[in-house]
């Protein structure tokens, strides 16, 4: 008989294990864990307002059990299997009264036998109960039971260190503690005689990428004769092998194609997925079936020796196309991982996509995705770089542990290899790093494994040895890096590898002007704090008259997680921009504005550095960090409620497929080698722009200044009208003097540059505005008229729905975002965008209705001043 799959879903309570006067309770949900389970019953306030989050710490320090009961299943001569895809962490499953299962790891899929355990009575219901653990106070245990161990870490409890649970759950400089329990994923009960245990491929285009083989590989439990394997695309069989079962219960079959339908990421070509079906046969009869969706694509991570600049390259080359990486980070999106929903997921997603952005990485500090996440990333064309759940510590290398280890990559590299988007696997986030903060052992000329067991740095033995050799066993394929960041001398070192670039917020807390000078191979991680949209600050900030609504409240200080925040957000407003804390409005729409200038200064930066062939001194840019898992104040480009900040335009702004740089320099002149006094100071503009197409551009090039004093504007002459941008590459354009800037230095300190790329017909291809910095010196205009119009289509706006915003402006604006007052449902394409005179900017929007001009509100720098 075929197998079948039946969902304990249904019937399941939840009671306090340690407290004889707890009631079950139903739960509100299935997957769940305890937090959503109480909140539904109104056990405990929601954690994610005001400072609640202090009121449920009790919650992690409890023991919980978890009941259902379930029917035995109709097919009494097979083999059962209860299958839990998930339970965390430390917990005892129960079936009948009887222990059948003890986890440690919230990452490991575990399944039991239990054809036996059932009740022999088929009108007997089957008891099922789990009881979980205080994760938190058995890891304090294990601490105590191995003082040998250098227990440290970044961010959280070191006790997080002894347990496989998502670290983030003991809080990060970016969310709460809330450490969870419960039956996160789903469980079922499975029968059968026999099954597809695992299907995988390994997939290989050629060179030419004319021809693409498909080696497929079935791995049976139990007795059946044959798999059938086919491949179908669009709904469409294409190809159909059947295989005999060998005596190892393995079955395999190669299948080659002519001209293949190529995977690309999104904006270098489409992202054809086929299916894979494999049909477990015993005399005729079909006993199981297993699919995997999967894309053809050739990936190389290429490491070579630059030409012009010591260092060698990191970049990723997907069908022989070298791909700029610009995206960001990903952490989990909720505190409470089951009730995010495969659309939510989806919609993330999709936003990144909008964003330009071509790659995410699933940071180490979190969890091993859903499905739903990487089946989104295939399906839009966004690659992913994927951290093993190791974060910002020195990890323990005992046997026990070695083990949950072990079973956890293969668990996990089994369940993910199937899907295109994943391109590189990674051991882990900043421990190497770590490592030399804290001076542990660590000598990269040391290749003996069993030494680094008895150093301080044990957990080497885990990314050097049993990760790096289940990815090569499971996914030879997919490039396996040793850590994030990794390479060259030291975790830090800009030419060899990725770098985490923090000397902008945290380390040496550097100037952002200064991150032209602080890039790398591939920066995996950099950014800056801003604040979320007021709608998501009044989520946590209930009432009308809630007195916490200010800035430097104690309860949004509270929904900001990092150590320093208070000062570091000051010393960046400080040396950037004039703000004000009341109205608190305001504040955020400053705090944003300098969060969007620091990140675009730094991918304008990085992509500058995309040379060409052999001179890809920076492949990538990963900002941290796209999304939020609670509502508050961190340095994601959106908010916990899905809210764009308007550092999220910036980057889409800066991560189109052709832009313009701009960058100020400047030079003092003395008259002679004594001189002090008899000085000419030279303000410079260097000007490139970076063609990310495949195509070469013919462009012609426009720059303007405008003066903030007079208002008076100025074509930059003496520039070449056209240029050739070669593809995928940047190039440097021009490198002019700012109007008047030898006369008054003044004077160029208040000049605003507009630059422009338009083709052959005159339609505009990039622009760019160039203010002065910092933006706090800059006399904005006071006086000027803003017009804003809908259009629809481009044009006027006729009887149609308006579909776009017309701006325009007589004088320089800085930063306009726009908002339409009582409608969210209105999404804007553009948003915090700059306006000189004599242009019309078209932002498109959706969900406009004729008549919302009056429902518009505009916030601009120096707006009230």
């Amino acid at each position: 008989m075929a197998r079948r799959i039946y969902a304990i879903d249904q019937g399941w309570t939840l009671k306090q294990a340690d407290d004889v006067s707890s009631e079950f309770l139903p739960v509100a949900q299935f997957p769940t864990t305890v937090h959503l389970d109480l909140l539904h019953h109104g056990l405990i306030p929601d954690p994610n307002i005001g400072m609640n989050e202090n009121t449920v710490q009790w919650v992690g320090e409890k023991s919980w059990l978890y009941r259902t009961a379930f029917q035995n299943p109709k097919t009494p001569t097979q083999k059962a299997v209860l299958a839990f895809d998930g339970l965390d962490t430390h917990a005892t499953v129960r079936l009948n009264g009887v222990i059948i299962l003890k986890t440690q790891s919230m990452f490991i899929p575990e399944r039991v036998d239990v054809t036996n355990s059932l009740s022999t009575d088929d009108e007997e219901l089957n008891v099922l109960e789990i009881t979980f653990e205080s994760t938190y106070l058995i890891g304090k245990r294990l601490v105590e039971r191995n003082p040998d161990h250098y227990w440290g870490c970044w961010n959280g409890d070191p006790s997080r260190l002894a347990v496989r649970k998502a670290q983030y759950h003991y809080g990060w400089d970016w969310g709460p503690t809330l450490l969870t329990c419960g039956p996160w994923r789903p469980i079922s009960l499975e029968t059968y005689t026999a099954r597809i245990s695992d299907l995988s491929f390994a997939t290989n285009v050629c060179k030419s990428l004319k021809t693409a083989e498909i080696l497929a590989t079935a791995e049976i439990e139990g007795i059946a004769e044959e798999v059938m394997f086919t491949i179908t695309y669009d709904g469409r069989e294409i190809a159909r092998e059947v295989v005999t079962v060998d005596e190892n219960g393995i079955a395999t079959t190669t299948f080659r194609a002519q001209s293949p339908k190529l995977w690309y990421p999104h904006s270098y070509g489409a992202q054809p997925l086929h299916l894979l079906t494999a049909t477990l046969v015993q005399e005729k009869t079909p006993l199981d079936v297993c699919e995997k969706r999967f894309g053809l694509r050739r990936v190389e991570v290429v490491q070579r020796k630059l030409k012009d600049d010591c260092g060698t390259s990191f970049y990723f080359e997907v069908n022989n196309i070298p791909i700029f990486c610009g995206g960001s980070n990903w952490i989990p999106a909720d505190s409470f991982i089951p009730r995010i929903t495969s659309r939510r997921y989806r919609d993330w997603v999709r936003m990144a996509v909008q964003s330009n952005q071509i790659m995410l990485r699933v940071w180490g500090g979190g969890i091993y995705e859903e499905q739903a996440f990487y089946d989104a990333c295939d399906e839009m064309g966004v690659l992913i770089w994927q951290d093993f759940m190791f974060a910002c510590g020195n990890y323990p290398a005992n046997p026990e542990f070695l083990n949950l280890v072990r079973r956890e990559a293969i668990s996990n590299i089994k369940r993910l290899r199937h899907h295109p988007s994943i391109v590189l696997f990674a051991g882990n986030n900043e421990d190497y790093q770590y490592c030399e903060t804290e001076n542990l052992d660590y000598d990269p000329h040391d290749h003996d494994p069993e030494s680094w067991l008895r150093s301080s740095f044990p957990a080497r033995y885990i990314y050097e040895k049993i990760l790096a050799e289940a990815t090569s066993s499971l996914v030879p394929g997919t490039y396996y890096h040793f850590g994030s960041p990794y390479g060259g001398k030291t975790s830090a070192d800009p030419t060899v590898g990725d770098i985490h670039q923090w000397n902008i917020w945290h380390g040496t807390q550097e100037p952002y002007q200064n991150f032209p000078y602080l890039s790398g191979g591939f920066v995996t991680e950099f950014g800056m704090q801003g604040l979320p949209s007021m709608k998501t600050l009044n989520d946590f900030l209930p009432g009308e008259e809630n007195p916490d609504r200010y800035a430097l409240s104690s309860t949004i200080d509270f929904h900001n997680k990092a150590d320093g925040h208070t000062r570091r957000i000051a010393m960046y407003m400080n040396e950037n921009i004039r703000y004000s804390f009341e109205p608190l409005e305001t504040y955020v729409y400053h705090t944003q504005l300098m969060q969007a200038e620091c990140v675009s200064t730094a991918y304008r930066s990085f992509k500058r550095k995309w040379k060409g062939p052999g001179k890809e001194e920076c492949a990538g840019a990963l900002v941290w960090q796209l999304n939020d898992c609670w509502p508050g104040t961190s340095w994601a480009i959106m908010d916990y409620s899905l809210r764009s900040k308007l550092s999220f335009y910036a980057i889409k702004r800066e991560l189109q497929p052709l832009t313009i740089g701009l960058q100020r320099t400047v030079k003092t002149i003395p008259a002679d080698q004594y001189t002090r006094a008899y000085v000419r100071t030279v303000h410079k503009c260097e000007m490139w722009a970076v063609n990310l197409s495949l195509e070469t551009q013919d462009v012609y090039l426009t720059i303007h200044s405008f003066d903030l004093t007079t208002n008076k504007r100025t074509t930059v002459t003496g520039q070449p009208k056209t240029t050739q941008l070669l593809p995928n590459r940047s190039t440097e354009l021009t490198n002019f003097e700012i109007p008047g800037s030898g006369e008054d230095s003044d004077k160029a300190n208040q000049t605003v540059i507009a630059a422009y790329l338009h083709d052959r017909s005159g339609k505009q291809l990039a622009r760019a505005v160039n203010w002065p910095e910092p933006l706090k010196w800059v006399h904005m205009p006071k006086s000027g008229k803003i017009d804003i119009k809908l259009v629809g289509g481009g044009s006027e706006l006729s009887s149609d729905e308006p579909r776009a915003i017309s701006l325009s402006a007589d004088v320089c604006i800085k930063g306009l975002q726009l908002e339409c007052k009582g409608k969210e449902c209105v999404v804007f394409e553009d948003n915090g965008v700059d306006v000189v005179p004599g242009e019309e900017v078209i932002v498109s929007a959706e969900g406009l209705r004729v008549g919302d001009e009056g429902n518009l509100v505009v916030k601009y720098l120096g707006m009230g001043d």
